[in-house]
């Protein structure tokens, strides 16, 4: 996994946090075109890596909202 590449991508976040709200058996992540773009980056770089149990962790009041619960991506 390129790393630098994740870094960019999570630095995105910082500037268009992502909104994510949890409803009954709903999740609902919205945010601004350029932070989904970020997002769809970090997936990519899970997604395309050799190794399992790659994880990257949304912070919220960073990543996403403040009110955000708390979010982890990760490869199995």
């Amino acid at each position: 996994m390129n790393y630098d590449l994740a870094l960019m991508a999570l630095d995105g976040l910082t500037r268009a946090p992502l909104q994510i709200q949890a409803r009954g058996s709903e999740v609902l992540i919205e945010g601004s075109p350029a932070a989904f773009k970020e997002l769809a980056r970090l997936c990519l770089l899970i997604g395309g890596g050799e190794a399992t149990g790659e994880a990257f962790e949304l912070q919220p009041g960073v990543h996403v909202s403040a009110q955000s619960p708390q979010l982890r991506l990760r490869a199995s």
